[in-house]
């Protein structure tokens, strides 16, 4: 399912590993708001989803318990790449950052985002 859902919206995961995560969206026009700029609800998602593989990665499921954007820039131009910290990890919980850039490497925006350990 979950891979139903990034190849849908053209969502690839670049590297994964416990120090790093990185996840490239590729922009087309479905991608796009009516103001043809990548939809809001789209980078969220891509922020989302670096964050959630990132929270996984020593086997545990997570899901998003709380989510925060900052939008800074229009989203442009062929690709978008997020990357994600780990701040804090705890039985529980994790809490991490993301920083989405645009192919120019501008940051386009910034998350934060704590996520719930269901095992």
């Amino acid at each position: 399912m979950e891979k139903d859902f990034l190849e849908h919206n053209n969502i690839i995961i670049e590297e994964l590993n416990e120090n790093k995560c990185l996840v490239k969206l590729t922009i087309k026009d479905e991608s796009l708001n009516p103001y043809g700029i990548v939809h809001g609800g789209l980078i969220f998602s891509l922020g989302d989803t670096v964050m959630g593989y990132h929270a996984g990665i020593k086997g545990k499921n997570p899901v998003t318990l709380n989510a925060s954007i900052n939008f800074l820039k229009k989203g442009t131009g062929k690709y978008l790449i997020a990357e994600s910290k780990l701040i804090k990890a705890g039985k529980t919980t994790c809490v991490l950052t993301s920083n989405i850039y645009n192919d120019s490497k501008k940051l386009i925006a910034n998350m934060s985002a704590t996520y719930f350990f269901m095992n």
